[in-house]
């Protein structure tokens, strides 16, 4: 009767990665991936795809993005400008910090759980640039008010000066339609101010 023999040792080194998986990005990786316009389109782009995508389709769609263009309108130079960069720089740098599997050869990339991070990032710096836009709408609207006010102010304040030297063009209006004159100009101003400015985004 032949003896059991124990279970060779198995080698997992081809199987296993040589780390512990990375769960987070530092605060400064995230700022150094995001810095850069094409790699928040691609990260954009890819944030509601569904196992591998094509390489291609990304530069197609980021280069379509900055040409404000569609894809079919988009020429040949557009497209390569786009795809060499991501090809050779952006998405290696995505899949070297683990956002994104990159097979080079295939031509194809899918994104990893620690893109969810990078589009948290994404979607709340696209959120505080709209609120920064909508801050300053509302700053210039507050100034062109002001702006309205302090003139009615400063055309009142010349007609009262005017009527107080003497002046006979101005001076020569009975009081009733002198002082319906300044009323005028305020009511004219505030109607300026209720008025919409149109919008500068």
């Amino acid at each position: 009767m032949i003896a059991d023999q124990p279970d060779e040792p198995t080698d997992m080194s081809t199987d296993c990665k040589s780390g512990p998986a990375q769960t987070r990005l530092s605060h400064d990786k995230v700022f150094h991936l995001l810095q850069n316009e094409r790699r928040r389109r691609v990260i954009r782009y890819i944030s509601d795809k569904e196992g591998k995508t094509d390489m291609r389709d990304i530069a197609e769609a980021v280069a379509a993005w900055e040409h404000d263009k569609t894809v079919r309108t988009l020429s040949s130079d557009e497209r390569q400008r786009v795809y060499i960069p991501l090809y050779q720089n952006h998405l290696p740098k995505l899949d070297e910090e683990g956002v994104i599997e990159y097979n080079q050869s295939r031509g194809t990339v899918e994104r990893t759980p620690l893109a969810d991070q990078l589009e948290t990032h994404l979607y709340e710096r696209e959120s505080e640039d709209e609120t920064d836009a909508d801050d300053q709408a509302d700053e210039q609207e507050e100034m062109s008010t002001q702006n309205i006010t302090l003139a009615a102010s400063g055309v009142s304040a010349m007609l009262l000066l005017t009527a107080a030297l003497g002046i006979p063009v101005v001076s020569s209006p009975p009081d009733l339609f002198f002082g319906t004159l300044i009323l005028l100009v305020f009511m004219g101003a505030e109607l300026l101010r209720n008025t919409p400015l149109p919008s500068i985004r």
